[in-house]
């Protein structure tokens, strides 16, 4: 797809999901209002759901894309919308009256099941000197990890601009490192959005955007035709969401905590709690995912292990922030010994 090309496909993805969230917002604000309660990080009722404007954009967008016969569109638009369509659809019909989590759950591993049967496992190390078994247990790996990856995004989602602006730098790295420039028509449409769900939202996404979001970065690393090297060390890129996530699955699990259950316990989420505002946590996670990027960019591999290091000191560095500026716990190993945190 050539540059003047996916600049224009860029800025119509961007206007449509401009407009479109807009007038998407007009509905959503008089029938599908997220009401605070005790786990929520805003005050006022806010319309949800608005993530259909950006999917809707980017699926457009994609769509117009193959009617140039120039338009190398990478990934294939058939795995993107095998994940946009689904998953869309049970995400919204979510916002908008509620899906039994074991129904959204059955659609998740479908998708993923047929994502990973089209475009191969992750190149796991070790796993091909296998054989057949070890290819099988790829598959499977594969399938689990596309599965977490929607809903640690759809997890992570809950303060104003946060997961779609991280989101928009991961995927911009990744249309670059994998040479997959379809990815940034959904960063336009990102951008779009982000004019409405920066902080003060107008509007949050809902599951229709944040579970598409997490296919879109599962479907990413997929489908690149890389060196597996190149493949693992642009993980990196991921280290400060899934890092916040997987960090706070490891802290309930040791607290003998329902891990299913929902809560407001996650480090971005106390981080708010403890004084910072949307916007700041925002910007430390863009932060950090962008250090990650060009970390990458310029050392490959070591700059992956690097981003692993900085990102266990930053859970390490908001600990210790939330210790000296937060009555909320914030150390989860005095939590699991019983005693309480040093500063309280």
């Amino acid at each position: 797809m050539s540059g003047f090309f996916t600049l224009a496909l860029a800025g119509l993805s961007f206007a449509v999901a401009l407009l479109g969230v807009g007038f998407l917002k007009r509905y959503l604000q008089r029938y599908v209002l997220d009401i605070p309660n005790d786990r929520s990080s805003h005050c006022q009722p806010t319309p949800r759901g608005g993530g259909l404007g950006f999917v809707l954009a980017f699926g457009l967008t994609v769509t117009i894309a193959q009617f140039f016969p120039n338009a190398l569109i990478s990934p294939h638009p058939s795995l993107l919308w095998l994940a946009l369509i689904p998953l869309a659809a049970i995400g919204a019909l979510d916002d908008w009256q509620g899906v039994r989590a074991s129904i959204r759950y059955a659609v998740q591993f479908i998708v993923s099941l047929c994502v990973v049967a089209q475009c191969g496992a992750f190149p796991l190390p070790g796993l091909s000197e296998w054989g057949t078994t070890g290819g099988v247990v790829a598959m499977l790996l594969s399938v689990v990890a596309m599965t977490v990856a929607i809903n640690f995004y759809n997890f992570m989602d809950g303060l104003d601009g946060f997961v779609a602006s991280v989101s928009a730098v991961q995927l911009g790295f990744l249309a670059l490192w994998f040479d997959e420039p379809a990815l940034w028509l959904l960063v336009a449409a990102l951008g779009g959005f982000l004019y409405w769900n920066w902080s003060p939202a107008k509007v949050f996404m809902g599951d229709v955007g944040s579970t598409f979001l997490g296919a879109a970065i599962a479907i990413a690393f997929l489908s690149s035709h890389s060196e597996p090297v190149r493949t693992v060390s642009a993980l990196a890129v991921t280290f400060p969401l899934m890092g916040d996530a997987t960090y706070t699955l490891i802290c309930r699990f040791l607290r003998r905590e329902n891990i299913f259950q929902a809560h407001r316990t996650h480090l971005y989420q106390r981080l708010h709690q403890g004084g910072l505002s949307h916007a700041q946590v925002a910007g430390i996670y863009l932060g950090l995912t962008g250090l990650a990027a060009g970390s990458v960019y310029v050392w490959g591999l070591w700059g992956t292990a690097m981003s692993l290091g900085g990102a266990i000191a930053a859970i390490i560095l908001g600990e210790w922030y939330l210790s000296r500026h937060s009555s909320f716990p914030a150390d989860f190993l005095s939590e699991v010994s019983g005693q309480p945190p040093a500063g309280n």
